[in-house]
C-alpha cells in the first residue's frame, strides 16, 4: 500500500472552482491508477473520477465536463480539477490508489484521510 495525502478542499460558492491534489509515496505511482472518491452525509462512496497509468480517464456522468483528473508522475501527485461546482458536490473527497494499471473499482485499497469541499448556494 501506498501513503496518500490530499489538499486543497474547501468552501466555494456555486458556480466557482476549486482543485485538490493528492501526493502518493512509494515507487509505483506510475504504474498504478488513481481515483478520487466523494461521500456525501448520508450516501455511499462512489468514484468521481479515475486515471489510469496509461493516462485515460473516467468521470461520473454527475460530474463529466465539470471536473478533470491528471496525474504528474513526476511529482508522484494526481489532481481533480473542479469547475462550476454545484451544491450537490459538497462532500469529503478522497484519493485513492490502485495497484493495478487498470483500477477496477474493487482494486482501489489505499485510501487518504480525506478533504472536506463545501459548495454553498
Amino acid at each position: 500500500q501506498v501513503q496518500l495525502t490530499e489538499s486543497g478542499g474547501g468552501l466555494v460558492q456555486a458556480g466557482g472552482s476549486l482543485r485538490v491534489s493528492c501526493v502518493a509515496s512509494g515507487r509505483t505511482f506510475s504504474s498504478s491508477a488513481m481515483g478520487w472518491f466523494r461521500q456525501a452525509p448520508g450516501k455511499e462512496r462512489e468514484l468521481v473520477a479515475r486515471i489510469r497509468s496509461s493516462g485515460s480517464t473516467y468521470y461520473a456522468d454527475s460530474v463529466k465536463g465539470r471536473f478533470t483528473i491528471s496525474r504528474d508522475n513526476a511529482k508522484n501527485t494526481v489532481y481533480l480539477q473542479m469547475n462550476n461546482l454545484k451544491t450537490e458536490d459538497t462532500a469529503v473527497y478522497y484519493c485513492a490508489a490502485s495497484p493495478t494499471a487498470l483500477g477496477r473499482l474493487a482494486d482501489f485499497n489505499s485510501w487518504g484521510q480525506g478533504t472536506q469541499v463545501t459548495v454553498s448556494s
